[in-house]
């Protein structure tokens, strides 16, 4: 398609009279007029310029012209149409300003003229070639080709040339157009976008072209309205596929049109949905070379998508780690230990294997001469973050820290606060430094970072490796409430971790939370993440947490319980468990049964009227809105499910920790039992999660056996009806075990079997038929049993007769009777009873 021979200005020589283009066809006479040597096309105007205006539009440099586009500080995006030519030379790029105004429409209008479809191919080539040259010159030289209205249209037309000198010219004429920010919208107007697309879409395009065509769409790129049409076109695969590119200047084009899309929010969900974070990582993250442009486009492009909540979380699983950008004189108040034997990040000593010290301290400084390889069990994730920690070290002690950010341009948060982003090697590291620093925003500032980037096993372990884990806690006494909320919002995070929860408890986090909860002028951020992550470290739920109860940590039993039990925290907790929201409540009652657990008297609970605070967290709002409505219940599912759930779980806590409680017979004289057990079976009939009803079913049956007012028997059947039931068909819908699945229909028999009121109204209900049926066609033979009893039980009520038809009992009945099997003399009974 592009095979074409091209003919060049730069092959034109003058000789005498007579002009001849080598390696053409085409004899220029002086006289204007041409003569064919083969045929093919003519140049009817060469001869006619004078040596000045053959200057300005055949310049004597041929070179491909690179236009480099930058954004402007004050974010508008205007592109320097004047930047980095490579063609013309200087002294030709002076001649063409200072003639271009006088220039007017006389060659210029030619040579658009000479765009025209009446015109040869080749005399089309030669003017696109003359015009795209002439438009180098600047500003001057594209307004006066904007005097000419047909030219652009002309332009996008020739770009479905076959020459490839045609289509390279063509695209680089729209590139300089574009490059104007009044000029635009006129190129987009005109069909350039959709032209550019068909020509990319071409599997065997010639890379100047490519680069030509992409670089004009990097500039269209810089406004707002052009930017979301390219977003939402079918060039934006294109434009993401070039980035693996073998010409970097197509992957730089590539990487700004994508920087450039994602300055309109409304485009980050079509990048990411597009694959666009994973391809702009790798240059960041990649140890292969790249050009700077392309990874300062690519930083770019994913400094405006990190701070959306959600792509932040892509962003860090690609490896990259976002780091506010401090100032580098935050820095000067580091100062490294440089006369101390040296540690692990982590804190952990190495042991000296060398008895006599280094003449010159080279023991101290080369650790790893001192460091036994036989003995030496350093894994992967410690030598990351030693190599780390040694190169922001370095780099802090030189001065030459954030020393990038003086000459490029960084993103900026919400908050107007500059940050960058580093592989996470050295971002955990430089967050790990900034929090060694006296500078209390910088502080803040990294904590929300390391809150931020905690998202899994990976992070929060290497965060442990490099030390966060001693400066957050030794933080926590700050007196500044900004810093304290930012690092315990960083504790919570890395709580998450089983691991690291270990350590942070070790360090002694429980004593300063405790101390801050305690404190009743806090904010309400401040002491639901300080509430968090106490619960996370005393969930008795956790088999980790059993070494509370076979011994103490570190060796201080005494310290530690004396926190936990201290009549202030405790009267704290009971405090959030009557007023404070749902989620606030599940904390409290895991900590308070954590109390109840590691205090076998429970005096310090029944002494706060802890009766108040369980009554408050089982009558939550959300479910007095459905007073027992099952209409209402189910609207309440569909619009406020966040809210149920949390209601669920806060209730579930509640039940747990009163399950405990009924273990004190103090307890037990104490608390008005009807009015608990009415609480409880109002909660088990409601819209609350069936896993959050399993330990208020507890509660409910405990508290009943305990109370000598109330028979049991009721409480029993409302506990098969609201939880049993519900659970058992539950598990038969959604267990994968074969040995579940028959244990759950056996126990399901047993409870229809024994007549319990209104059982099977709660299993049609609970859309038990067609999981049953399927359980009959594949089941064991025990399951099979169980489940066609169940069957023939719930066809005793003629009403659901058409429930079981319509669940594909019939057919599967028959096959089994057809065939036999153990169970076809119960499956020829249901049979008989359904119609058929």
């Amino acid at each position: 398609m592009f095979a074409s021979t091209i003919l060049t200005p730069s092959k034109l020589k003058l000789s005498h009279f007579v002009l001849y283009a080598p390696n053409s066809d085409v004899e220029i006479l002086p006289s204007g007029s041409t003569k064919y040597r083969r045929g093919r096309g003519r140049v009817a105007l060469y001869s006619k310029l004078t040596p000045q205006d053959r200057r300005l539009f055949f310049p004597r440099s041929h070179t491909r012209p690179v236009l480099t586009a930058r954004v402007s500080n004050g974010g508008d995006g205007a592109f320097d149409a004047t930047s980095q030519h490579s063609s013309p030379s200087v002294c030709d790029i002076e001649e063409l300003n200072s003639t271009s105004s006088g220039l007017g429409s006389g060659y210029v209008a030619l040579f658009v003229r000479m765009l025209g479809l009446d015109h040869d191919p080749l005399d089309r080539e030669q003017a696109i070639v003359a015009l795209w040259k002439y438009s180098l010159g600047g500003k001057k030289c594209i307004d006066t080709l904007m005097q000419f209205p047909g030219c652009i249209n002309l332009t996008v037309n020739l770009l479905r040339s076959e020459s490839t000198s045609a289509c390279e010219a063509a695209a680089g004429l729209l590139r300089s157009l574009s490059s104007v920010n009044l000029y635009r919208n006129s190129v987009a107007e005109s069909g350039a976008i959709e032209e550019i697309n068909r020509l990319l879409s071409h599997s065997s395009l010639p890379p100047e072209v490519k680069e030509q065509s992409i670089c004009t769409l990097w500039n269209l790129s810089v406004d707002e309205k052009l930017r979301i049409k390219l977003a939402k076109s079918d060039i934006l695969p294109l434009i993401i596929k070039y980035l693996d590119d073998e010409d970097v200047k197509v992957k730089e084009a590539a990487g700004g049109i994508l920087a450039n899309l994602a300055l309109s929010h409304v485009n980050h969900n079509i990048l990411v949905e597009a694959g666009a974070i994973p391809k702009l990582a790798k240059f960041l993250t990649s140890d292969s070379e790249e050009s700077k442009v392309i990874k300062k486009e690519a930083r770019n492009a994913l400094q405006e998508l990190v701070k959306d909540d959600y792509y932040r979380i892509l962003i860090v699983e690609e490896g990259l780690v976002p780091v506010p950008l401090v100032g580098t004189d935050a820095f000067k108040s580091f100062t490294p230990g440089l006369y101390s034997w040296p540690t692990l990040p982590d804190g952990t000593e190495i042991e000296k294997t060398s008895k006599q010290p280094s003449k010159f301290g080279a023991s101290e400084l080369l650790l790893g001469l001192n460091i036994d390889e036989r003995n030496a069990n350093i894994d992967e994730a410690k030598m990351n973050a030693i190599v780390g920690r040694t190169q922001q070290q370095f780099l802090a002690r030189i001065g030459a820290i954030e020393w990038e950010g003086k000459k490029e341009s960084h993103s900026e948060g919400s908050d107007g606060q500059r940050f960058t982003l580093l592989p996470w090697m050295d971002g955990v590291a430089r967050l790990v430094l900034i929090l060694e620093l006296e500078d209390k925003s910088a502080i803040t500032r990294a904590a929300d970072s390391i809150a931020d980037v905690s998202i899994n096993e990976h992070m929060r372990i290497a965060f442990k490796e490099a030390g966060a884990i001693k400066p957050l806690v030794r933080l926590l006494d700050s007196d500044d409430d900004a810093v304290k909320l930012a690092v315990t919002r960083a504790l919570e995070r890395l709580c998450a971790s089983n691991v690291v929860c270990q350590i942070i408890e070790a360090e002694g986090v429980l004593g300063p939370l405790i101390s801050i909860l305690k404190c009743s002028k806090i904010s309400e951020p401040l002491a639901e993440k300080s509430l968090n992550t106490i619960a996370r470290i005393l969930d008795p739920s956790k088999e980790m947490k059993l070494k509370f109860y076979d011994g103490p940590v570190n060796g201080s039993e005494k310290c530690f319980r004396n926190d936990v039990l201290d009549s202030a925290f405790v009267g704290r907790l009971v405090e959030i468990l009557k007023s404070s929201t749902p989620h606030l409540q599940g904390k409290a009652a895991l900590v308070l049964e954590f109390v109840a657990l590691t205090d076998p008297t429970m005096v310090s609970l029944i002494s706060v009227d802890i009766e108040s605070g369980l009554d408050a967290a089982f009558q939550q709002k959300i479910l007095k809105i459905s007073d027992g409505d099952s209409d209402i219940e189910d609207q309440l599912l569909e619009a406020y499910p966040v809210e149920v759930e949390e209601a669920g779980l806060a209730i579930s806590a509640a039940s747990r920790l009163m399950t405990r409680l009924l273990d004190s017979q103090q307890f037990r004289d104490k608390i008005n039992s009807p009015h608990f057990i009415a609480l409880l079976r109002g909660i088990l009939k409601s819209c609350i999660p069936l896993h959050s009803k399993d330990w208020v079913a507890a509660c409910l049956v405990k508290l009943s056996s305990v109370s000598t007012q109330t028979s049991s028997n009721p409480i029993n059947a409302e506990v098969t009806l609201y939880e049993t039931i519900p659970r058992l068909i539950e598990q038969i819908k959604t267990s994968f075990s074969a040995e579940a699945l028959e244990s759950a229909a056996v126990e399901l028999n047993r409870i229809v079997s024994e007549g319990v009121v209104d059982a099977t109204r709660a299993i049609v209900s609970e859309g038990a038929i067609y999981p049953l049926v399927k359980m009959i066609e594949t089941g064991s033979d025990r399951g099979v049993e169980a489940g066609l009893a169940i069957l023939y039980n719930l066809s005793m009520d003629s009403e659901n007769h058409s429930a079981i038809v319509s669940a594909g009992a019939v057919p599967v009945l028959r096959r089994i009777v057809l065939s036999q099997r153990p169970q076809w003399v119960r499956a020829l009974h249901l049979l008989r009873s359904l119609p058929t």
